[in-house]
């Protein structure tokens, strides 16, 4: 006797599991070893139709991402923008306060500057979604920094909160590139500025703009590095539609409802705005592409 007991059919792919009993026997289990029992299990797949199903969806995002790049819709207009606004704010007040510290640390030796290094680097691979969490903390109610009422102090769930848990993602890395980029300033350049009569100050910006190619690359790894992050955001800001939704935790939500096109559209929309700030921030070297 042939017993059928689960038929899947998705995306073309039919699955039907077949179990084969002795007279007398009852019907077996898939994986179950029982006795007078034999059980067959038959699978149908198609590899090629299973391909032919990830091209689809492919080929329908990429669709639906350039209908969404020349017919934006409000709530697509509102996502972006906010997205912009809330990592070009913080990575404006990382470059303001990284630059300058990466530029100090790679110039100056002086004490706990060891200390503060290690503390740099440690920054630069700690987990965006712990500093989340951090953030989370100060800023709810029963927090330190909550517990003020200030209107200087964002509350949570608002663009404030990811303002702040992104400059503080970003800051390590523009400054820890910043001063690896200081550092690889040929020493000979300080050193013949120093013997023109230049201030510490006119030295100092004499090697920082000597290294403004690996400034630029510092602020791009920053950018990189918050314009792409979730979990911070997500946990801070609530991914709530037309307050605090962006690309990234967009992405998220429109994934896990299945709606794969749609997340598809946002990823390549997401990658053609970082490949153009990008290239933005690239020309401001100075310098074409070729070279």
């Amino acid at each position: 006797m042939v017993f059928i007991f689960r038929d899947v059919n998705r995306c073309g792919l039919d699955y039907s599991h077949f179990c084969v009993t002795h007279k007398g026997g009852a019907p077996c289990a898939v994986g179950f070893d029982i006795r007078f029992t034999i059980c067959i299990i038959v699978s149908v797949q198609d590899d090629n139709l299973a391909g032919a199903c990830a091209i689809d969806e492919l080929w329908n995002g990429l669709t639906q991402a350039i209908n969404l790049l020349f017919n934006p819709d409000s709530a697509l207009t509102e996502i972006v923008a906010l997205s912009l606004r809330v990592s070009g704010i913080a990575l404006v007040f990382s470059t303001l306060v990284g630059v300058p510290i990466g530029a100090a640390l790679g110039l100056w030796r002086f004490m706990g500057r060891k200390l503060l290094v290690a503390f740099m680097y440690t920054g630069m691979g700690f987990p965006p979604v712990v500093i989340g969490l951090f953030v989370y903390l100060l800023l709810s109610r029963s927090g330190p920094l909550g517990q003020l009422n200030s209107p200087l102090i964002p509350s949570l769930f608002t663009p404030g909160a990811m303002i702040i848990a992104q400059t503080i993602i970003a800051f390590p890395l523009v400054a820890g590139f910043t001063m690896a980029a200081v550092m690889g300033v040929d020493p000979q350049l300080r050193q013949q500025v120093e013997s023109l009569g230049a201030t510490t100050w006119q030295t100092a910006w004499t090697v920082v703009s000597e290294a403004r190619i690996g400034v630029i690359v510092a602020i791009i790894a920053g950018f990189g590095g918050i314009i792409s992050e979730v979990g911070a955001v997500m946990l801070v800001g609530g991914n709530i539609e037309g307050r605090t939704r962006v690309l990234t935790t967009a992405i998220v939500l429109e994934t896990r409802k299945g709606n794969f096109e749609l997340a598809i559209a946002l990823g390549l929309i997401l990658l053609g705005i970082t490949f153009v700030i990008n290239a933005l921030m690239m020309r401001l070297q100075g310098r074409s592409f070729d070279t």
